[in-house]
């Protein structure tokens, strides 16, 4: 079959399962997932969805979201998105609210399973923020990759002539990043996106070497990402001030001036030079904690980094890892946490043999560990080791000994870092940069997934059943635990859609 008609199957497969085409609200992906906002979940067969070929996963947020893995969700979404064009155009169905009682039921339903999903303010402002940074990453991961083939030919003489030119594309957008964090702040938070980009500009500007601030001349660049950020939530709320005030009749031209204008001064003379503080501070720690934690501080922070997955603090890390590309060239803290995917895989190896009877649980195994090893951890955590609940434990011990043998590298002084994020596993490979050469990058990393590996397999057959926990799924005919289909916060509160782990 071919490919484009694979991925158009796979829609197609899709479609019926969420409720047709009438029930799907939105449409968008990230990395891995097709997340869908729909009218009616009561119409989504679970299921049934699992058991696509492509599916992965599910898990239920403020939207639904289809695990499909990196590379297919991006060939599958179009041909989602033309389906539910298509089926809208040729149905007259309405969607499946008829009634004004029926939409506040449902309403208060949905008000109600957020609630239950622990939807803090301030997880919701993480929300925010990972959401500013999520669609960056595929030029992230892009640049990135450049920058590694480059410093290769670099380091080895080759193609002279055509290094600078790779040098050019990869550096070109890490230049400029701060202007596209500054349009996607002021989308996010309700302003008006080229405005907040423009302000944001301002910071890598090259004539604000000309301009002096607290007693210091001020570098292009200064602040960075987080000085873009703050610059452009400035703006937007300049804005809505001024829609709020100026007469209609002036709006189209006093606005957008006294945004930029607000905005511009208080970055230039304030915001620049905090922001640069703060990003300065944050590279100075995170060498610190890996200088002289090290493995301590690896242990800790791969052992821990699932459990905030689970509870949605992980989306804090990303402007870190983010100032740190921009700062350094890599972040330190990616290659560690990407520990916590080999622990996971260690984990549903030694599940895979301590339960040689339960064929489903084996199945599901066999079938996302591949999506494992490329650093996709979804399925196996959802599928697998959470559902039976101490194997998610063990797992994370796996995480913490490989953080620990990467951080141990960085205290001896070899530091191992990503030079974008998104990719973990073996996909973190061509993205991985060091300050003593890629060889040694790459076997120390290398070194942490086995690690990694070894430590979640060992954890995991030794102390990851209990002896009811393997009566009660050691058996032929014993159904896999169901997959866990909703969010991280959902599955540590205990909501009533997620099967509690078993056997903790």
């Amino acid at each position: 079959m071919a490919t484009e008609d694979k991925n158009r199957a796979t829609a197609a497969a899709i479609l019926p399962l969420v409720g047709g085409a009438a029930n799907v609200e939105s449409i968008a992906h990230c990395m891995t997932r097709l997340r869908l906002g729909l009218h009616d979940r009561s119409l989504v067969d679970d299921e049934a969805l699992k058991a696509v070929p492509a599916v992965m996963g599910v898990v239920e947020d403020d939207t639904y979201q289809i695990v499909l893995g990196p590379g297919t969700v991006a060939r599958v979404t179009p041909e989602f998105e033309q389906l539910v064009e298509e089926g809208r155009a040729s149905s007259e169905t309405p969607a499946p609210v008829h009634t004004a009682e029926e939409l506040a039921e449902k309403g208060a339903a949905l008000k109600a399973r957020q609630k239950a999903k622990n939807s803090t303010p301030f997880k919701l402002f993480l929300r925010r923020i990972a959401n500013i940074f999520v669609p960056l990453i595929p030029a992230l991961i892009g640049c990135g990759i450049i920058a590694g083939l480059n410093g290769l030919l670099v380091n080895l003489g080759w193609l002279t002539s055509v290094t600078p030119a790779l040098a050019a594309m990869a550096s070109g957008f890490m230049a400029l990043i701060a202007v596209f964090v500054g349009y996607n702040t002021a989308k996010e938070f309700g302003g008006t996106p080229i405005l907040g980009g423009a302000v944001a500009a301002i910071i890598v500007f090259p004539g604000v070497a000309n301009i002096d601030a607290f007693g210091q001349t001020l570098a292009p660049g200064q602040g960075g990402v987080l000085g873009a950020l703050g610059a452009a939530v400035l703006a937007v709320y300049v804005e809505k001030w001024c829609r709020r005030w100026v007469p209609e009749a002036l709006d189209v031209l006093v606005t957008p001036t006294l945004t930029v204008l607000i905005s511009g001064l208080v970055t230039i003379f304030g915001l620049m030079y905090v922001a640069g503080e703060v990003s300065s501070a944050i590279g100075t720690f995170a060498d610190w904690l890996l200088s002289t934690g090290g493995a301590g501080a690896g242990f800790l922070l791969g052992g821990f980094f699932l459990p905030l997955v689970m509870l949605g603090l992980h989306q804090a890390l990303i402007p870190i890892h983010t100032t740190l590309i921009e700062q350094q060239g890599f972040t330190v803290l990616l290659p560690i946490l990407a520990m916590a995917g080999a622990g996971q895989v260690g984990a549903a190896a030694a599940v895979y043999l301590r339960l040689p009877r339960n064929e489903s649980i084996r199945r599901t195994i066999r079938s996302a560990m591949p999506a494992g090893l490329l650093g996709v951890g979804e399925p196996l955590i959802y599928g697998v080791s959470l559902p039976l609940g101490r194997p998610f434990i063990t797992a994370c011990v796996g995480g913490a000994f490989g953080g620990g043998f990467v951080g141990l590298f960085n205290q001896l002084g070899d530091s191992v870092g990503s030079t974008a994020i998104g990719p973990s596993g073996w996909a973190l490979f061509p993205l991985l940069d060091g300050n003593h050469g890629l060889g040694s990058t790459i076997a120390i990393y290398a070194g942490g997934l086995l690690v990694g590996y070894v430590a979640g397999f060992v954890a995991t057959y030794f102390f990851g059943f209990s002896k009811s926990l393997l009566a009660e799924f050691n058996v032929s005919q014993e159904p896999a635990p169901s997959t866990v289909a909703a969010t991280g916060p959902a599955a540590a509160s205990g909501d009533s859609q997620a099967k509690e782990p078993a056997g903790v």
